[in-house]
């Protein structure tokens, strides 16, 4: 079990930096929709973090061939491959979860499987609906826990109504929808993250969105290729953000970072706690995409309660904003935070506490009353946002933080970074 040090920051910093780590989310699809592309697909700034790679590897053994010079990866497909080998998608419940929706209906029979984190977090909101339209899937507890088996089969069209607003869900669905047997509607009670539904439009696929709901009809050829340039990850690049913000006198500037609405809402809290935010926008091809600045301002207290599927990751280093903020911060309604790579209102809590915060838990969030963060070893129970939001916490206070190797699967370069403005001990 590794750890780091980190040292508090005395003095203001201004940071700079186009090294932010690609887009996670962006990287997974970008290798699984090569899969139903007619030709050679295109990726620069691909994330190379162990979670992402890990689905480069899977659409290899599923028969694509990947040709990676460092810089582009360039990946073809003839179809789906029924694989002779299990499918390791690591520490990753996007990987899993969308896998799901992409073999549903793929003609062979596939396991999927992961790290000793990832067979304990929930797949029945992705295997449920996807059986209830003629997927064969199934595993531990009922088909609730990995290792998941599928065998590819017939998928009715289906008119599908979500309690929970998941992108992960959501994508699976629409996959599986691409190749079912008439037209599909999929109704979410808030918009989740977009991309699936952006991107497979730009490769040609015929799916509309309207408020909530999303109508999907089934492809009658193979899609366009992809030619795209992964933006940087926002949730990533937030780490940062909340470095400068709860440092006096910092700012720093985020280049190549999306700007899809449902992807900087953690950004737009942020600001409303105070900090100073701009947003310079570059380019909108697939995605809208330019640089933020963040400079330091004094913190105030808010209350989280809507669009939480639009900042469910960034919400653990909020946390770090509001233990820094003056008055009492409430997060509500994001009961999703107990079933990431850790029980996250537990993680997030308990970690708090260890550093001298005052705060209440609750069954869908917590209370955080702002004050002075104290020096502690913490835990990261295997959970990379965990790791990182207590680490940028240490800016302020120094902080000792177990178990990080977890950042590998999204953020590898985060400690160059972050050496950058306070001193690192790995």
């Amino acid at each position: 079990m590794s750890l780091v040090k980190v040292a508090p920051r005395s003095t203001a910093f201004s940071f700079k930096t186009d090294a932010i780590a690609a887009d996670k989310s962006i990287s997974h699809r970008c290798a699984m929709f090569s899969m139903l592309a007619n030709g050679e697909s295109v990726v620069e700034n691909f994330l190379r973090a162990e979670d992402t790679m890990n689905s480069l590897r899977i659409v290899e053994k599923l028969g694509a061939t990947v040709v990676d010079d460092g810089k582009t990866i360039r990946i073809s497909s003839k179809g789906i491959q029924e694989s002779e080998d299990i499918l390791d998608c690591g520490n990753s419940g996007t990987g899993m979860r969308l896998f799901c929706g992409l073999l549903a209906s793929a003609e062979g029979h596939f396991i999927l499987t992961g790290d000793e984190y990832l067979k304990r977090r929930p797949m029945k909101r992705v295997t449920s609906p996807l059986r209830s339209i003629g997927a064969k899937l199934d595993g531990r507890n009922e088909g609730d826990l990995a290792p998941l088996s599928i065998r590819g089969a017939s998928l009715k069209a289906f008119d599908y109504e979500s309690k929970i607003a998941s992108a992960q869900v959501k994508s699976a669905m629409i996959l599986a929808a691409l190749r079912a047997d008439g037209t599909c509607t999929y109704k979410e009670p808030e918009l989740s993250r977009d991309h699936t539904e952006r991107m497979l439009k730009g490769m040609g696929a015929d799916i509309s969105v309207d408020g909530l709901t999303t109508t999907i009809k089934p492809m009658t050829a193979l899609l366009s290729p992809l030619k795209i340039r992964v933006p940087a990850d926002p949730s990533s690049a937030f780490f940062f953000a909340v470095a400068a913000a709860i440092t006096p006198g910092s700012e720093v500037v985020l280049e190549g970072v999306t700007f899809n609405p449902t992807r900087i809402e953690a950004f737009k809290a942020l600001e409303r706690m105070g900090a100073e935010i701009s947003y310079d926008l570059k380019e909108d091809v697939y995605e809208p995409i330019g640089n933020i600045t963040i400079k330091q301002a004094p913190l105030k207290a808010i209350r989280v309660d809507d669009n939480i599927s639009w900042l469910i990751d960034e919400l653990p280093v909020l946390s770090i904003a509001m233990a820094c903020a003056e008055g009492r911060s409430v997060i509500a309604n994001a009961e999703e935070l107990r079933v990431k790579e850790s029980d996250r209102i537990s993680t997030v809590v308990d970690n708090l506490k260890a550093c001298g915060i005052e705060v209440e838990e609750f069954e869908d969030g917590y209370a955080v009353t702002g004050g002075t963060l104290t020096s502690a070893k913490v835990d990261s129970f295997g959970d990379h946002r965990i790791a990182m939001s207590f680490i940028i916490a240490g800016l302020r206070c120094g902080m000792e933080v177990s178990d990080i190797d977890c950042i590998n699967t999204s953020f590898p370069n985060f400690f160059t970074l972050l050496s950058q403005i306070t001193d690192v001990e790995l």
